[in-house]
């Protein structure tokens, strides 16, 4: 489990702005439904009074929009998908997992602790009533690559299928004064840095860096390097270098360091230079984007941080953001992501038609059109979108080339909440040395 802290306090920032509007209902059906398929059962009523209980961390005004989102499909099938949210769902779920009795799908927001149930033989394979080639219809290849994990016997089963995500590859700025200096959008590395320079050129800052977060200091470094690993080397590296596979102190993981170091440690880039950047919050990092005029330009962060900016401005007026371009071409438009991995725990006819239904955007039209929610699926439509930040970030993730989830989310909890946060932190701070801080990372890696 990642960034607890961080996650709690972007959750409490999130309740404090999320609407309690109704989400229009999403439609009765997915466009298209294999011929004898449990969904198509369900629609015809075969499976009508049976119920379908589902665990995940969706609560209060998030569990709302989910109840919503599939109150339409519940009402065309007469299933009763009866959905318990929890806050300490992380904590609590493996006991009811390994005790015997698990809800009949379970909503993961990090994969990895998936994954240990999988290794457990817990898990249902939906490879024996999915077919990947029709998934494909419906998803980035990528998003099924990262569904699949290794099960109890060795061999890697499709542990669930994607619901609601977030992209990360964010770059955001302050539009009106932005435009009004006439810096134009950059779409490769080059014209990044070039950018850059012509901000550092007319005396300010271009960078808006901070990775202080309490005791999860240093996790933004973590999303720097896993952007950077994404668009420096390959997806089978970046998938051996999560696994531990691929050491922190390999060429491939140590240029990516180096090519973030080169950023954020040029001068003039960073607002307040390298030694601000260890003792900055995060979700005050970008804040001075927002002075008149800007102290700094640029800062990089998920859909999220719209959350830390001061009150009152206006998106696509007052701020706006772009991808975050690719640096070697040959690895093409890649987007670090996050989201809900659905993994199903109890084989039932109902239970797969709920889980089939999940592979098609219908399900989760719902909580797009009311905010808050964004759609992996390639039959999802921008015309759903409320909001310009949602349809944004919808529209770069399903033109993304390649997608991967959060590495350190992933990792073993000793080096992706731990040793990374801390080793990227004092290498930033400049209490250790690049080699040092790599060596330091890796010898955290769980031997077991």
């Amino acid at each position: 489990m990642k960034k607890l802290m961080y996650v709690l306090l972007v959750l409490t920032a999130l309740s404090l702005v999320l609407t309690a509007c109704t989400p229009k209902p999403a439609p009765t059906e997915p466009v298209t439904t294999p011929e004898g398929s449990a969904l198509e059962q369900a629609w015809a009523g075969d499976f009508k009074g049976k119920v379908v209980t589902m665990a995940g961390p969706f609560t209060d005004n998030d569990a709302v929009k989910f109840d919503e989102s599939i109150k339409s499909f519940e009402e065309k099938t007469g299933i009763d998908i009866q959905y318990t949210g929890s806050k300490e769902f992380e904590a609590s779920i493996g006991i009811t997992i390994e005790g015997g009795n698990p809800p009949d799908i379970v909503d993961f927001p990090q994969p990895g602790l998936l994954a240990t149930f999988v290794k457990k033989g817990l898990a249902v394979d939906l490879g024996t009533f999915l077919n990947r080639e029709d998934l494909k219809k419906n998803y980035n290849e990528s998003w099924l690559d990262m569904a699949m994990m290794e099960s109890k016997d060795g061999s890697k089963i499709m542990a669930g299928v994607w619901g609601r995500v977030n992209g990360k590859s964010l770059v955001w700025y302050p539009k009106k004064a932005f435009e009004e200096a006439g810096y134009k959008i950059p779409t490769t590395w080059d014209e990044l840095i070039a950018l850059s320079d012509q901000i550092v050129a007319d005396g300010d800052a271009p960078w808006c860096i901070g990775i202080e977060s309490g005791a999860a200091t240093g996790w933004p470094a973590t999303d720097w390097m896993e952007e950077i690993m994404l668009r420096t080397t390959t997806l089978e590296n970046y998938d051996r270098w999560v696994a531990g596979e691929l050491k922190f102190d390999s060429p491939e993981v140590k240029h990516a360091a180096e090519v973030m170091s080169d950023l954020w440690f040029k001068e003039g880039y960073a607002y307040g230079g390298r030694s601000a950047i260890a003792t900055t919050a995060f979700g005050d990092a970008p804040k001075p984007m927002f002075d008149n005029p800007p102290k700094c330009w640029l800062h990089k962060q998920g859909n999220f941080i719209t959350t830390f900016f001061p009150e009152g401005l206006v998106a696509d007026v007052d701020y706006s953001f772009f991808y975050l371009p690719g640096i070697d071409e040959t690895y093409g438009k890649p987007v670090l992501v996050a989201g809900d991995i659905y993994a199903m725990f109890n084989d039932r006819p109902e239970v797969r038609a709920v889980m089939e239904y999940c592979t098609a955007g219908a399900a989760v039209e719902g909580w797009v059109r009311s905010g808050g929610a964004i759609s992996p699926h390639l039959d999802s439509s921008l015309d759903w979108y409320s909001n310009v930040v949602d349809r944004g970030v919808a529209e770069i993730i399903l033109n993304a080339s390649s997608v991967r989830f959060d590495g350190s989310d992933l990792m073993p909890g000793d080096v992706g909440a731990g040793s990374f946060w801390k080793g990227m932190t004092s290498y930033v701070s400049g209490s250790i040395d690049l080699d040092t801080a790599l060596k330091e990372i890796d010898a955290a890696w769980p031997t077991e």
